[in-house]
This record gives C-alpha cells, sequence and structure tokens, in this order.
C-alpha cells in the first residue's frame, strides 16, 4: 500500500501491479479499497494490473490454460474490471499459465480461449483491453516469443474476441531469443503495452547491454501510442539514475 506514494515521490504520475492481493482471486472488500485508496491518496493513476495468476511466490504463471479454474477466473475478471473502472485502468494482463502434465496441450488451448473470453467480456464494460505477454523463466509457460503471442492472439480474434493485444516486454523477449527490432518493425503500432528492463539481470536501463532507449524511440516511429513501464529489479538508491 506504500508502493504508489513512493512512486509519485520519485516523480512518476502512473503506476501499474501485478494482481496485489497474493494468490487470492477474490479479495475482501477492505482489502480492494484500501488498494485503491492507496493509488487515488498517492496522487497517481493505475496503468495496468494483472489479473491473478495463481500464486506467484510459488511458481504458477497464471491460469487462463488451468484446468478447474473457470470459477476462480470468471470472478477474479469482474473484480479486476471494477478497480478499472474506478481507477481509470484500461489494460490487464492475463498469464497464460503453466503447461500441465496430466492435461493435453490441445485441452488447455481451448480452455485458455474460454477463459480469455470471459476476461476480455468483463474488462470490455469499461472499454478495458487484455494483454498477452511472452515470459521468461518458466520452462513449462507456452508463449515465450511475439510470434507464440500473436498467434494465440489471432486465435483468439478468430473466436470473436476483440479487445485483446501483445504486451511487448522487451526483456522478455530478448532473454527468450527474439529479434526485438523486427518485432517492433512488425507490431509496434498494435502493441498494447510496453515493459522494459535490461539483461542480462533484469535491472534498470544501462546495467546491462539491451539498446532499450533505442527501441523503445522505434517502436513509438512505428505507431505505438501507449506508456512505457519500468519493470526492473534495482536497488531504490540507483533505479532512476539512467533517466538524467
Amino acid at each position: 500500500m506504500e508502493r504508489p506514494a513512493a512512486a509519485k515521490a520519485a516523480g512518476f504520475d502512473y503506476v501499474e501491479f501485478w494482481w496485489p492481493f497474493d494468490s487470492n482471486p477474490v479479495p475482501t472488500d477492505k482489502a480492494v479499497e484500501g488498494f485503491i485508496a492507496s493509488i487515488i491518496d498517492a496522487g497517481t493513476q493505475l496503468k495496468g494490473l494483472n489479473f491473478w495468476a495463481g500464486n506467484m511466490k510459488d511458481g504458477d504463471r497464471g491460469r487462463l490454460s488451468s484446468p478447474g479454474y473457470s470459477s476462480e477466473v470468471a470472478d477474479n475478471a469482474d473484480i479486476v474490471s471494477a478497480i478499472g473502472q474506478r481507477t481509470g485502468c484500461r489494460n490487464f494482463n492475463a498469464l497464460y499459465g503453466l503447461r500441465e502434465h496430466n492435461c493435453a496441450k490441445e485441452v488447455q488451448d481451448e480452455i485458455a480461449i474460454k477463459n480469455l473470453q470471459t476476461a476480455a467480456e468483463a474488462v470490455k464494460k469499461i472499454n478495458g483491453t487484455v494483454l498477452i505477454e511472452p515470459v521468461s523463466g518458466a520452462d513449462r509457460y507456452p508463449i515465450k516469443t511475439a510470434y507464440d503471442a500473436v498467434t494465440f492472439i489471432s486465435t483468439a480474434r478468430n473466436s470473436g474476441i476483440e479487445n485483446v493485444a501483445l504486451l511487448a516486454d522487451f526483456y522478455h523477449l530478448a532473454v527468450n531469443g527474439d529479434d526485438v527490432d523486427q518485432v517492433i518493425k512488425s507490431h509496434a503500432a498494435e502493441f498494447g503495452h510496453i515493459q522494459i528492463a535490461d539483461a542480462p539481470g533484469r535491472g534498470a536501463p544501462g546495467t546491462g547491454n539491451l539498446p532499450l532507449l533505442d527501441w523503445v524511440t522505434s517502436s513509438y516511429e512505428a505507431g505505438y501510442v501507449g506508456k512505457v513501464s519500468l519493470e526492473y529489479k534495482q536497488s531504490q538508491d540507483t533505479a532512476f539514475v539512467w533517466l538524467s
């Protein structure tokens, strides 16, 4: 609850959050009100929010494709939409989930589309977009490249889901071996959101060897119109030195 105020003190007007209620898909009304108040009281605006993604601390990476969780996905989507309505947030990241050993890939893909439909319909009421993100560091996470994400998005649109877009996290794309320059050239105008971190290390720009600022510039030149989120690991005393 202290993070929006800390972001504001560091000079930022916008914040984004992973799901802020641990592994609980349906937090109490008091918890939701406290979260919203922390954002408003800090004078910030929520720009991005993850749907519930399971127990991230235990290694979960989303529940879109997980069998047996459709009820939780639906209940969570209603809460996410309500938070978006109250805060002005319109970008909502839905992590696909890990491949299950006891469930066929094709079955999981079908479940993912059905749950994505539920999530998309919930946030469509507030003109929201569901973001699909390639992720690194999780071997059983099947969406690792921009191609993987765009393919899933195409399947979703063919199923009638329109408010879905690619979340271009340049760190994940780069460490997974994507040609980020080509991804930008081909898809920047359709990016739903951008996140950055340097590699190796996932630190602030300049701590690794990725041309992050060039990629950001190229994205805007290619038609991207959204914000750029700083999603990196860095000590607070050096986190924003690069901005100067």
